[in-house]
């Protein structure tokens, strides 16, 4: 095959087409696309078109520029996982002989102690929150089911039943249901009776043009409320690391605690029982409200 005058974006629809064939969800194809346009964005402004001119130099040089430039080492980890995907999936299309991305070293970092909010700061957030219900909702469903950002943007009405959340498949993650405590009923309920009136969309968090709240209008949401109210170094992930931490410490039996959030691995769940000191011997599978 002539690969010398093969340019990427020829290529990229075709990859994105390959991941959808593979049953990769939308989160996971959207991320990659990103990642794979920045690369060829950056090869580009230095002049390399052909998919036969990159070198293992050129990755090494993309990935050194994401690090001066703000992008920790985790994200740029996360792009040259995506850049070696790509390729492989050029190899096996004959588009190239050799994945140079393979010999490019993936930036060294250490995993973070998860943060974890006191009760006076999640206790502080709720407070403020109370002024909107839908941020009050927002929160709460946070605290007290330990969902990710992503599956409580894509709360249907109907997932939410008298008892319990249905959590959609997100990414690789499965369907299951969570416990539904009296805080986060009341909240959702009380959220529904100032939720714009639309027959034609049943996510359960919408905008006032009656729109799918996104997971950046989320984010904007939460980090609004973390700066209000003063807590620093917190991101909205720190909410699902306060519930499963809060749950663990209540007793609440650690492989129910890890089935509940969609962990997939136990050891996931078991790195946070070092930040913990149980409170009662595990014992109850029901979770505990925060």
């Amino acid at each position: 095959m002539q690969t010398d005058n093969i340019v990427f974006s020829e290529y990229l629809n075709k990859f994105i087409a390959h991941l959808q064939d593979k049953g990769k969800s939308r989160y996971t194809i959207v991320a990659y696309k990103k990642d794979i346009e920045q690369f060829l964005g950056y090869l580009a402004k230095v002049q390399v078109g052909a998919i036969v001119e990159v070198k293992k130099e050129n990755i090494q040089s993309f990935i050194e520029e994401l690090l001066t430039t703000g992008y920790t080492r985790k994200s740029a980890s996360r792009k040259l996982n995506s850049i070696r995907t790509f390729y492989r999936f050029l190899k096996s299309e004959s588009v190239v002989t050799v994945n140079p991305a393979l010999d490019v070293a993936h930036p060294r970092f250490e995993n973070n102690k998860p943060r974890i909010l006191s009760k006076l700061e999640y206790r502080a957030l709720r407070d403020y929150a109370r002024n909107d219900k839908r941020t009050y909702a927002i929160i709460e469903l946070f605290l007290q089911t330990g969902i990710r950002i992503g599956e409580l943007a894509n709360i249907r009405l109907s997932d939410m039943k008298s008892e319990v959340l249905v959590v959609r498949e997100y990414g690789k993650n499965e369907n299951r249901e969570i416990q539904l405590n009296k805080l986060v009923k009341s909240s959702v309920e009380e959220y529904l009776t100032v939720r714009p009136q639309t027959d034609t969309e049943d996510h359960l968090f919408i905008t006032k043009n009656k729109k799918p709240l996104l997971i950046r209008n989320i984010r904007n949401v939460v980090d609004r409320c973390f700066k209000e109210v003063g807590i620093e170094n917190a991101k909205v992930n720190d909410l699902r690391n306060t519930f499963i931490a809060h749950q663990l410490a209540a007793g609440v039996p650690i492989a129910y605690v890890s089935k509940v959030v969609g962990h997939k691995r136990l050891s996931s769940t078991e790195s946070f029982l070092d930040l913990v000191k149980p409170e009662q011997p595990s014992s109850s599978y029901r979770l505990d409200e925060l």
